[in-house]
């Protein structure tokens, strides 16, 4: 910068007499490649690699800056943007009558050379008058190769509104309008590379990469924007350095030790070529080989570093490219170069006397090496096979073409505007007779064109072409030439998770020579049935494997955190989906219901054999004594008790839910009801003690059947209550077991539920105590001692269904009720019944009046 305020102040202040006159500053500067014009546009290539150090003690005047190390593909660069000059002013659409010219310059990837191939762009080495007046020499520049030089280049031209654009320079600060204000590129953004990159590292699967940056704008921008974009997608980066080709050796002999002790195999590089080439070179003398190598545009298909020495170290790496294209005549033209030895325009000299070992300089100037002979002039390129004449990879030089082409079209719309509609001040157009640059920086916003190859060319807000890039990868070719193969695209205008498309056909060659994708991740990925646990202090990507809990599931690769099952479901041995829960309720073809069935069915019969056996010998004393009427319908509830037990059995359903408890309900009232109406009937008959008493017209047969009618059917109302509020409904109960369901009936009301039991308790309370108060009837006719035996055995079987039942699990919670039923049922069918079947059956003789009606000595309970 300082070189430029010397060159700004003494251009203002050397005034010679009356006009202006400037000094230019420094040693005389030719041009590379030089053709005047009408109008003229720069060019800045890096044709050298390094510069030659100068004399540090400054004893003598060190002259200007030497470079050495040509590189044949900046000279392709030049030459392509001399071939399209030459087909624009050989056409007769494009810039009728306008000749271009041209004037190019090396900057040999230096900062300081950069900025002054701008300043000699602006400014001839030359000294006259008005000198200091003129405008810019060019109106327009373009180049660099690198974004380093390119910044240079640009903060020096754009406070003077000259248009710079760049074939290849990609750092995304470059899109800052207002630190770069007149810069323009036809290569993508690094904000697109980065973004690519991060998205070509997560598709192939690597998760686990290092990463390496030229520590200059470029490679600093553009690696942030890849941390921030590989974060998203979930790439963990294990480190991140910094290399510059100023760096002392002991730096990048460090970077090569961390490379060395990593534990990724897979190295993101978003550098300049001439900073890796040191690097690579580096790791080569190491024998650091093998690892897979992802790279930026800025050195992946730069032809300077594809040597067989680093190939060793970088092979199959892959990256972005600009697409590759192919330039009519552009070969020819180049084959059919010529050197000149003209001052300003011997750019061409040096490859000529490499490549044919002979020398273009004059016999005077070359005495002292006679060895070298003098070029004939018949040489041509036709007859060699040289990196200059080789356009199979034309992806840069593409963008020079289309760069080229849009200063002349934006020249095109300048020259073509029509008085009093131009897009100035008053609809004016620009002077064309004296082009200023800021005019051709307007145009160059409103440039749309489509190239001879069918591209469309246009520049957005920021200077930057849509982003387009071609995957290419590092492959030997059988001659040993290292090729640069196209195996994919890259489009950024498409979808997300579209903008892949690999090219069909096409092997991709990965490091090691290997035909198969390499891996490289921090910790294998975990497999369905397993989830991720973080480890702290260490990238996402590093974790451990824990297995789903019971109960939870994970069907993914890699699973954050594992997901519950669905309530009716549950995990599977390996914990990667859900199988659905076995339903459990008690089934008719179990043992435990067929067991149940059996007991039930066979209580049933037993009491309708019974019945028949009273039915056959009614007329009989015991019978008829016993209250016939009442015993038949005790018989027929006790039937119903046993049947309503099948009821319990069998999947639940909304019908059997209220079936099941409603018809216990009753049938148990019913049951006690004529228990207790017998019961009644024994106490009166034997405490009216009077043979005049008439205490028994009270509870006569109708008044027994409206007693046990109106205790029914106050357990009916009970019933009717409970089934209209909240019923009993079908429930699938989770809770007992985690690999099961319970299919149960839910109380609904458990009021309800608990009033018909209570009620039934009551009535059995009463009975017992009745019949208790009749255990000192004679022995020969005894009932009420059966009866109080029966509701002994009612009530301790229903005390204890308490907590049986409020304990039990799944289905045996139904079979504690079924078993609670049988039982009662069967205490009093046997109690009371089996004592008179034994008599009628088996002790005839004792079914006579006279027996029943003497009298013995009580007994007492």
């Amino acid at each position: 910068m300082l070189l430029i305020a010397d060159l700004l102040l003494l251009s203002f202040l050397a005034i010679r007499g009356g006009k202006p006159m400037c000094q230019t500053y420094g040693t005389k500067e030719l041009s590379q490649f030089s053709k005047e014009g009408d109008v003229n546009i720069g060019g800045i290539f890096s044709f050298h690699q390094n510069p030659v150090k100068v004399n540090p003690a400054l004893q003598v005047n060190p002259g200007t800056i030497q470079c050495e190390g040509l590189d044949p593909g900046e000279l392709q660069y030049a030459y392509t943007m001399m071939f399209a000059i030459e087909e624009i002013n050989n056409s007769s659409e494009l810039l009728p009558g306008v000749t271009l010219g041209y004037r190019i310059f090396d900057s040999c990837p230096s900062i300081p050379l950069s900025i002054r191939a701008s300043l000699n762009l602006m400014n001839r080495y030359e000294s006259m008058e008005g000198s200091c007046s003129t405008l810019s020499n060019v109106h327009a520049v373009i180049g660099e190769t690198t974004s380093t030089s390119t910044i240079g280049i640009a903060r020096t031209m754009g406070p003077f509104h000259i248009p710079v654009i760049s074939h290849s320079a990609t750092c995304a600060c470059l899109s800052n309008r207002r630190d770069y204000p007149s810069f323009f590129r036809t290569i993508p953004s690094d904000i697109y590379q980065s973004q690519a990159l991060a998205k070509l590292v997560k598709h192939f699967g690597w998760t686990w990469v290092g990463a390496i940056r030229t520590n200059s704008d470029y490679g600093n921008g553009g690696m942030a924007t890849f941390l921030e974009a590989a974060e998203k997608e979930g790439v963990c980066v294990e480190y991140s350095l910094a290399i510059y080709r100023t760096d002392p050796r002991k730096w990048f002999l460090e970077v090569v030790d961390i490379i060395k002790h990593s534990t990724s195999k897979v190295i993101v590089a978003f550098a300049d070529g001439t900073d890796l080439d040191i690097l690579i070179k580096e790791l080569h003398a190491q024998n650091v080989t093998g690892l897979q190598w992802v790279g930026s545009e800025g050195w992946i298909t730069y032809r300077y570093i594809a040597s067989a020495m680093n190939y060793a170290v970088v092979q199959g790496a892959v990256g972005f490219a600009a697409l590759n294209a192919h330039i009519p005549g552009l070969q020819n033209f180049l084959a059919n170069s010529r050197p000149s030895t003209t001052p300003g325009d011997q750019g061409l000299m040096e490859l000529w006397e490499t490549v044919f070992g002979c020398t273009l300089t004059p016999q005077a100037e070359t005495e002292a090496q006679s060895s070298v002979a003098a070029c004939t002039g018949k040489e041509s390129l036709w007859d060699t096979n040289t990196r200059f004449t080789d356009v199979s990879d034309a992806s840069l030089l593409n963008n020079v073409y289309k760069a080229t082409y849009a200063v002349a079209h934006a020249l095109h719309m300048l020259f073509t505007c029509k008085d009093g509609q131009g897009p100035f001040e008053n609809n004016t157009c620009a002077d064309r007779a004296s082009v200023q640059p800021w005019k051709v920086l307007h145009y160059l916003t409103k440039v749309n064109f489509t190239t001879k190859i069918g591209e469309n060319v246009f520049f957005d807000e920021f200077g930057d072409p849509v982003a387009r890039y071609a995957l290419v990868n590092w492959q030997m070719g059988d001659t040993g030439y290292i090729l640069f193969e196209t195996i994919g695209y890259y489009d950024a205008s498409r979808p997300e998770g579209q903008q892949f498309e690999m090219k069909a056909g096409v092997s991709a060659i990965w490091a090691g020579e290997n035909l198969e994708v390499p891996r490289s991740v921090c910790s294998e990925s975990c497999l369905p049935g397993t989830r991720r646990a973080f480890v702290k202090g260490k990238p996402i990507c590093c974790f451990d494997c824990i297995a789903c809990a019971d109960g939870e599931f994970s069907n993914s690769t890699n699973a954050v955190k594992c997901d519950k099952c669905p309530p009716e479901y549950k995990s599977n041995d390996e914990r990667n989906h859900c199988d659905l829960k076995a339903i459990e309720f008690l089934t008719f073809r179990e043992l435990m219901g067929i067991l149940l069935v059996t007991f039930s069915v066979f209580g049933a019969c037993l009491a309708m054999t019974i019945a028949l056996i009273f039915f056959h010998y009614r007329q009989t004393p015991i019978v008829r004594a016993n209250n016939s009427e009442l015993s038949f319908l005790l018989l027929f509830s006790l039937t119903l008790c046993f049947l309503c037990s099948l009821t319990f059995i069998g999947r639940p359903s909304e019908w059997s839910c209220m079936l099941r408890h409603t018809a216990f309900g009753i049938t148990f009232v019913l049951s006690i009801s004529c228990v207790l109406g017998k019961t009644i009937v024994v106490l009166m008959a034997f405490k009216a003690t009077l043979p005049s008493s008439n205490v028994m017209k009270w509870f006569g047969p109708a008044q027994q059947r409206l007693s046990v009618l109106a205790f029914t059917l106050i357990q009916v109302l009970i019933c009717i209550l409970w089934l209209t509020i909240n019923p009993p409904f079908p429930f699938k109960n989770m809770k007992h077991y985690k690999d099961k369901i319970i299919l149960e009936c839910a109380l609904g009301s458990p009021v309800g539920f608990w009033a018909v039991l209570g009620y039934i308790g009551l009535l059995a309370i009463l009975c017992f105590v009745l019949a208790f108060l009749a255990r000192k009837l004679p022995d020969n006719f005894n009932e009420a001692k059966f009866i109080t035996f029966s509701m002994l055995i009612f009530c301790a079987v229903w005390i204890t269904f308490i907590p049986a039942y409020a304990s039990s699990p799944g289905k045996f919670t139904v079979a504690v009720e079924i078993f609670a039923i049988l039982a009662s049922s069967y205490g009093m069918l046997f109690c009371i019944f089996l004592p008179k079947c034994y008599i009628i059956l088996l002790k005839p003789e004792n079914n006579t009046r006279k027996h029943l009606m003497s009298r013995v000595t009580p007994k007492f309970l």
